[in-house]
C-alpha cells in the first residue's frame, strides 16, 4: 500500500516488481486509424485491431483484427519477440530489486499478459481462431508454445541471477464462469510441456514460487498447473464457483491461494461480510493462503462496507493495529 494511502490499510506489504518488458519490439503503431464522438478504432501495441469507448479506458472493446493468422504471419509476428532487445531491461532494475528485498518488500518477477501460454495464443489470433488452430494446424501450436517457453526463459535466465525474486507470475484467464476454455486435454497436449519447461527453469534459478493468474471456473485446470510446476492460483474468483475452503480439503497447502473472498458482499453489508470472513479465514490461519478480493472491487461498493471489511479481516487474522 503506497505511503500516501489512509492510514488504516497501512499494515499490507508492499509488492515490488522489476519491471522487465516479455512484449513486442518494436512495438505495434497505436496511433487511431478511426474516431468519432463516442469512439476510438486503433491497433494496441500488440498489433491487435480494436475499437473502443472514450469515455471509461476499462470498459470492454470490440476486438476487431488479430496480427496472427497462420504460420507465415506468426513467423513474421515473431521477429519482434528477441529475449535481448535492450529495451526490455530498465536500467539498474536488479539495484531497485535488491534494495526493495532489504527494506522487507516481497519482490515479484512479472510480464503481464506476456508470460503465459493459452494467454498468449489467445492475445494474438483471438479466442475462437486460437481454439480452432489447435484442430486445425496443431503443429503450428506446439511450435508457438515451445518458441514462448524458450522465450520466457531466455529472459529469466538475463534476470534471475541478478536478482532472484520471491514469486514469477504468469497469466492466462482461460476458464468462464462454469469451465475452462479448452479442455484438460488440451491444455495437457499444448500447454502443459511448456509449464513444465518453464517452471523448472525457474525453480533451478532458485526461485520459490511461481503464481498464475486466471479468471472463471479452475477446478478442470488446477490439478494440471500444479502438475507443471505451479505453486500459487489467483483469484479464485466465487462467482465461478470456486470455494478456497473446498479447494484446501481437497489439495491441502500443496495449492497456495490468493483471492477466493467474495466481491459482492462488500454490496451486500455486514453480515455476508462477516459470514464470508468467519469461513474462509481459518484457512489462511492454517497458511498458504493470503485472503483477498477474487477480483477487481466493484464501483457500488460502499466505502464504509469496505473500512469494516478491513477491519473484520485484520480482527479475525490477528493483525495488531499499527
Amino acid at each position: 500500500m503506497p505511503e500516501s494511502g489512509p492510514p488504516q490499510f497501512a499494515e499490507c506489504d508492499v509488492w515490488m516488481d522489476l519491471g522487465i518488458d516479455f512484449g513486442p519490439w518494436p512495438r505495434f503503431d497505436t496511433t487511431p486509424v478511426t474516431e468519432d464522438e463516442e469512439t476510438i478504432t486503433h491497433y494496441t501495441y500488440k498489433g491487435v485491431l480494436i475499437k473502443q469507448r472514450r469515455e471509461w479506458e476499462l470498459s470492454m472493446p470490440a476486438f476487431l483484427d488479430y496480427p496472427v493468422k497462420d504460420r507465415a504471419t506468426w513467423e513474421e509476428y515473431r521477429r519482434r519477440y528477441d529475449p535481448t532487445s535492450a529495451e526490455r531491461f530498465s536500467d539498474g532494475f536488479a539495484a531497485r530489486g535488491l534494495q526493495a528485498r532489504e527494506a522487507g518488500q516481497v519482490v515479484q518477477l512479472s510480464g503481464g499478459r506476456e508470460t503465459s501460454f493459452f494467454g498468449h495464443l489467445r492475445e494474438i489470433m483471438g479466442a475462437e481462431q486460437a481454439m480452432m488452430v489447435m484442430y486445425d494446424d496443431p503443429r503450428l501450436v506446439h511450435d508457438i508454445m515451445d518458441f514462448l517457453a524458450e522465450f520466457m526463459i531466455a529472459i529469466y535466465e538475463q534476470v534471475i541471477p541478478r536478482c532472484t525474486p520471491d514469486m514469477t507470475y504468469m497469466w492466462e484467464d482461460m476458464a468462464y464462469h462454469t469451465a475452462s476454455l479448452i479442455s484438460p486435454a488440451m491444455f495437457r497436449e499444448f500447454m502443459l510441456p511448456g509449464y513444465k519447461k518453464v517452471c523448472s527453469a525457474v525453480k533451478a534459478m532458485g526461485v520459490p514460487f511461481i503464481a498464475v493468474d486466471s479468471d472463471g471456473y479452475t477446478g478442470e485446470l488446477n490439478p494440471l498447473w500444479l502438475e507443471g510446476g505451479v505453486d500459487i492460483i489467483y483469484p479464485f474468483e466465487v462467482a465461478a464457483h470456486n470455494d478456497v475452503v473446498e479447494l484446501r480439503r481437497q489439495y491441502g497447502k500443496r495449492l497456495r491461494m490468493m483471492g477466493g473472498l467474495d466481491k459482492r458482499v462488500l454490496v451486500w453489508g455486514t453480515e455476508a461480510i462477516d459470514e464470508e470472513l468467519e469461513r474462509k479465514i481459518p484457512v489462511a490461519l492454517e497458511g498458504g493462503y493470503i485472503p483477498t478480493i477474487d477480483h477487481s472491487l466493484p464501483p457500488d461498493i460502499p466505502y464504509e462496507n469496505f473500512c469494516y471489511f478491513w477491519e473484520r479481516k485484520k480482527a479475525l487474522l490477528g493483525v495488531e493495529e499499527g
